[in-house]
């Protein structure tokens, strides 16, 4: 039995989600909640999160009738789930979030999302028992001015191996951040298609490549096949006049369009045959 206030949390959220033509399905696991506030400073007038419970999401989401399938945006496996809703275009607003992302400390036993790098040089650590610390987890250090300095560049750990305790409070005391912090997009609901993340996260720069790379195979397709239009009959038209200008030197057709290479193609045939005969 659902109870009156339970009611009213599902009707909430059911009004926001009929308010917006863009709604998107979150986890917030294990997001900080400072970092959570700066993010809806951020998407203040452009996007609202609505936090609420598994169970709360779900009903409003299989209550919307309005928005075709939309229901296939909820997602059981989420933890911490929450609703995104918006105006702006789907691909639009995961970039938004995606830069709303912020560095932070690792914690002990996180999975490194790319290789950890302690640069060569010096560090703001005094001289002291810390110095075994670092070596302790593989990175050379020595003593220089009374500070500690670091030898060499070390990767100390990889990307997707677990960090130990020891190396994440060795990493804090350099002051290296190598986390993100960010909220997990799961999946965007539009005019009645789900997008999920990996179609959401495009590459701009790749995407444009793409694009150039398709114009390029489509121009040159046209030309081979000689089939004309906008963007391809400029070019047919100069390989027609170029094929056709070479068919007239080699023919020594004479017209006024080649008449001039004509000439010059006599004179230098006739210096070398000069030359040739030495006359």
């Amino acid at each position: 039995m659902v109870s009156e206030k339970k009611k009213r949390e599902v009707s909430k959220i059911k009004e926001l989600i009929e308010k917006y033509q863009v709604i998107g399905i979150l986890d917030l696991f294990k997001m900080p909640s400072r970092q959570l506030q700066n993010i809806r400073k951020s998407l203040r007038g452009d996007a609202l999160i609505k936090m609420s419970k598994k169970r709360m999401i779900k009903l409003a989401l299989e209550n919307i009738k309005e928005k075709k399938e939309i229901q296939k945006l909820y997602d059981p496996n989420i933890k911490e789930p929450a609703l995104i809703l918006s105006n702006m275009d789907p691909f639009k607003l995961f970039k938004k979030l995606k830069e709303s992302k912020s560095k932070t400390y690792a914690k002990a036993n996180e999975i490194a999302p790319n290789d950890i790098v302690v640069h060569a040089g010096p560090t703001n650590l005094m001289a002291g028992p810390v110095i075994g610390e670092l070596q302790r987890v593989g990175i050379p250090a020595m003593i220089q001015e009374g500070k500690i300095h670091i030898r060499k560049d070390t990767v100390v750990v990889k990307k997707g191996e677990i960090i130990s305790s020891q190396l994440a409070n060795v990493l804090k005391k350099l002051d290296i951040q190598p986390m993100e912090v960010g909220i997990n997009v799961v999946g965007i609901w539009e005019n009645g298609i789900v997008y999920p993340k990996e179609i959401l996260d495009v590459s701009e720069e790749e995407y444009m490549k793409k694009i150039k790379d398709a114009y390029n195979y489509a121009l040159n397709l046209c030309v081979n096949i000689r089939y004309p239009n906008e963007k391809s009959i400029r070019i047919l038209l100069q390989k027609a006049y170029s094929n056709a200008k070479n068919l007239g030197m080699n023919a020594n057709i004479l017209d006024k369009g080649i008449i001039e290479d004509l000439i010059k193609k006599a004179n230098t045939e006739a210096y070398l045959l000069k030359t040739t005969l030495k006359i």
